[in-house]
């Protein structure tokens, strides 16, 4: 999925049947080189601060070896209301809304459930 608001990340699971079950996000960004160190030092903030939320059960970050202006992130959370409340979370809006997607080249994700 391209780059935009909040509900593009949510909307696709209104009456999904697996509402009630554990979602797991893949995004990668891209950032421009200058941009880079910056992102990674926002990111482990947000990383640090998502793992502290009680519906998260995993969120990591990695940096690539190969193109170290681009960035995963894997999350995964307990249920659509820890999802929703790590959305609302003051570190998402001030990290992720305001910090790192106005700098993105790029933003692209999955969101899924267990099998």
């Amino acid at each position: 999925m391209a780059m935009g608001a909040y509900s593009e990340c949510t909307d696709f699971l209104v009456g999904c049947c697996y509402h009630g079950s554990m979602l797991i996000q893949s995004v990668h960004y891209t950032f421009a080189a200058e941009d880079a160190d910056k992102v990674e030092a926002i990111l482990r903030e947000l990383r640090d601060a998502s793992r502290k939320e009680e519906g998260v059960t995993t969120f990591d970050v990695g940096r690539s070896r190969d193109e170290p202006n681009v960035f995963a992130l894997w999350e995964e959370y307990r249920d659509q209301a820890a999802l929703d409340a790590h959305f609302a979370s003051d570190h998402f809006k001030r990290l992720v809304i305001n910090g790192i997607r106005p700098l993105a080249k790029r933003r692209d994700f999955t969101m899924v459930v267990p099998i």
